[in-house]
């Protein structure tokens, strides 16, 4: 592929998309037009595929509605989807999970990984270029952080230390 056509396609590459693979629980946010209106419609539901690559990869999820299989496939870097969450991973050996397609009820679950962390999603936001501040409105800036700092002890890292942060539970027997 060209490089012209590569640099365009990275620039349509949405940077602050959570890890998730085929196994994994999301919740997905995207955004229906009906007429004139504009709402945000949630549809959460089993990955059960991730296909292709760069601006053209999609995601297929599936969900059970009424006792019926509902899937959807979403383009990932869609400007139509406004979030996508992560809910619970899943421990699974296969890409491609279309054996779920046959199973109803309780066996179309997916086993969960035994204490698995959800990492949080970076949200990646391009600061406006800052004006040149004036000599003598920059110290009251400073004197304002250090203020707030002095009010919100974990902003100094006084909080809990971080090696000591509640573990959940996790061996059952």
């Amino acid at each position: 592929m060209s490089r012209v056509i590569e640099s365009i396609e990275r620039r349509q590459l949405r940077p602050n998309l959570p890890q998730f693979k085929a196994g994994d629980s999301v919740r997905v946010h995207f955004q229906v037009i009906e007429g004139q209106r504009r709402r945000t419609q949630v549809f959460e539901g089993i990955v059960i595929k991730r296909q292709g690559g760069g601006v053209h990869e999609t995601f297929t999820v599936r969900k059970q509605s009424f006792g019926v299989g509902v899937e959807r496939t979403f383009p990932l870097h869609s400007p139509k989807i406004e979030r996508i969450e992560v809910v619970a991973i899943g421990d699974v050996r296969r890409a491609k999970l279309y054996y779920l397609r046959d199973k109803v009820g309780k066996r179309a679950r997916v086993r969960t990984k035994a204490g698995a962390v959800i990492a949080p999603v970076v949200v990646v936001e391009e600061a406006p270029p800052e004006a040149p501040a004036e000599e003598a409105g920059a110290g009251e800036t400073d004197e304002l952080s250090e203020a707030h700092a002095e009010a919100d002890p974990e902003a100094q890292g006084e909080g809990e230390p971080a090696g000591e942060e509640a573990a959940p539970e996790t061996e059952r027997k």
